[in-house]
């Protein structure tokens, strides 16, 4: 029952994280943090479809995770796969709502803190950076949505370069709720 369960958690979570990438952050070429903010800055500025993208910036972490983390591994190769499959499924969705960008950034945010949270708390992950941050978390007890901040904080810090002031803006107030809301979300999840 535990793993059809977590199965179940895993879909709902990557269809959450999906929607807020796919609804809210991409119409306005938003970004998030991390290997899904570095798949939106290929899929903004090449056109590559950005769950592809995020599986192949996600083979170092996963290739680390085997040989120290085989748990982690095992634990979040469904949840990346799962995750990047819809975020690229659900493409055409893009446009579907057509909200002020600032709204679309906290909405998005908070859907993607809640489907990061819901995978996290079933102790899997979209892999990538969310991985690294599980990781840390778990030697230093640090609030994994806080090192996720952090680490996101760097990722839309190197693609406000990239792009426009308002870019770098909205996805701050991106970030901000999506390291809330997964903070909020897994605050009780103690880890082993």
């Amino acid at each position: 029952m535990y793993f059809i369960r977590k199965g179940f958690m895993i879909i709902i979570g990557s269809l959450l994280l999906s929607l807020g990438i796919n609804n809210f952050l991409a119409p306005h070429k938003v970004l998030d943090g991390g290997i899904i903010g570095i798949g939106l800055i290929v899929n903004y500025l090449w056109g590559l479809q950005a769950g592809l993208m995020m599986m192949i910036f996600s083979i170092p972490i996963f290739l680390i995770a085997w040989f120290y983390y085989r748990d982690y591994f095992y634990n979040s190769l469904h949840g990346m796969i799962i995750s990047s499959f819809f975020i690229d499924v659900l493409n055409p969705l893009k446009g579907l709502f057509h909200l002020e960008a600032v709204l679309s950034s906290i909405i998005g945010g908070i859907l993607i803190g809640l489907g990061i949270g819901l995978m996290l708390k079933m102790k899997t992950s979209t892999g990538g950076t969310d991985l690294v941050a599980q990781f840390i978390s778990d030697k230093t007890g640090i609030n994994v949505g806080i090192i996720i901040f952090m680490i996101d904080a760097i990722v839309i810090l190197s693609g406000g370069l990239l792009f426009s002031t308002d870019t770098l803006l909205l996805s701050i107030i991106t970030i901000l709720f999506v390291g809330i809301t997964t903070s909020l979300f897994t605050r009780n999840v103690i880890h082993s």
